[in-house]
């Protein structure tokens, strides 16, 4: 009787719990969905038609953000910008926790513990140094000063996370690859990275969206329109086209298309978790 009693429980809490995470589903798609449907609308209707499919659907708001816009060139920027800083993150922050993990030398507890010490500073309060530091640089309103400050703002958490997953790679890992004639860097590169897969992955998603979504710096460095990053492109679009809501949906849209692809592609090495197992043989 207790069993049965405690199956009908069972069965209703599992109820509400896919409930609750049905509706919350909801609630993070829909204004997306909102977006792709009012970009499909015009003027006219957007403020009429309260259907959920609009009954005319019209592309040409994609054609005139794309063309009015200028929106392959600034595509192309946030492109190459997510590219070129996740990279470096990927490279460089999986060296640095890989020896902050593996390797002894002179003060690797400090140069750790100062990282992670970044990680406390808000982000706009390293804003105005980095100005500095680009300015004496004369590497303002250019494209690898802007990459050099993207890249900075993200490896911190990035060295951190790969550090405690380095820290837990068994030695016996290490000692196969030595007896196969690796060094140090082809342990990196021959062990250590394909373990840190689902970690790497993380690190990409975060950076990705981090950089995709920058606004503030870009803002503060870039001026020229031809380095203009897509969220700073946005704003401007907002600003001449700020009554032309089915146009704004449309350049929207655009912008969130390629972060979703990213996500997409990447989230299956995300559920395997960072303590994936490994196999020598």
């Amino acid at each position: 009787m207790k069993t049965f009693y405690y199956k009908i429980i069972k069965g209703i809490s599992v109820t509400f719990i896919h409930l609750f995470l049905l509706s919350a589903s909801l609630t993070c798609l829909f204004p997306l969905f909102w977006m792709v449907r009012s970009s499909l609308m015009t003027m006219d209707t957007i403020f009429i038609d309260k259907s959920l499919i609009p009954h005319t659907i019209s592309f040409s708001n994609y054609i005139k953000a794309w063309v009015d816009g200028n929106f392959a060139l600034y595509l192309w920027n946030s492109v190459f910008y997510t590219v070129t800083v996740v990279f470096a993150i990927v490279i460089i922050s999986s060296l640095a926790a890989f020896a902050f993990s593996r390797l002894k030398f002179p003060g690797k507890d400090f140069f750790f513990y100062m990282f992670v010490a970044a990680m406390m500073i808000p982000l706009p309060g390293s804003f105005v140094p980095l100005y500095v530091l680009m300015t004496k640089l004369h590497l303002v309103n250019t494209r690898i000063g802007y990459v050099l400050c993207m890249t900075n703002v993200g490896l911190s958490m990035s060295i951190l996370l790969l550090k405690t997953f380095f820290d837990k790679m068994t030695p016996d890992l290490e000692d196969a690859a030595r007896i196969d004639g690796c060094g140090k860097l082809g342990i990196w590169w021959n062990v250590g990275l394909p373990l840190a897969m689902p970690a790497i992955a993380v690190i990409v998603i975060f950076n990705s969206l981090n950089v995709w979504n920058e606004f503030i710096l870009a803002n503060l460095l870039l001026n020229d329109s031809r380095l203009m990053p897509l969220q700073k492109a946005l704003m401007q679009f907002q600003g001449v086209h700020s009554i032309n809501y089915p146009l704004l949906m449309a350049g929207l849209t655009i912008a969130v298309i390629p972060i979703i692809l990213i996500y997409l592609a990447m989230q299956k090495y995300i559920i395997k978790g960072l303590t994936s197992g490994a196999v020598v043989g």
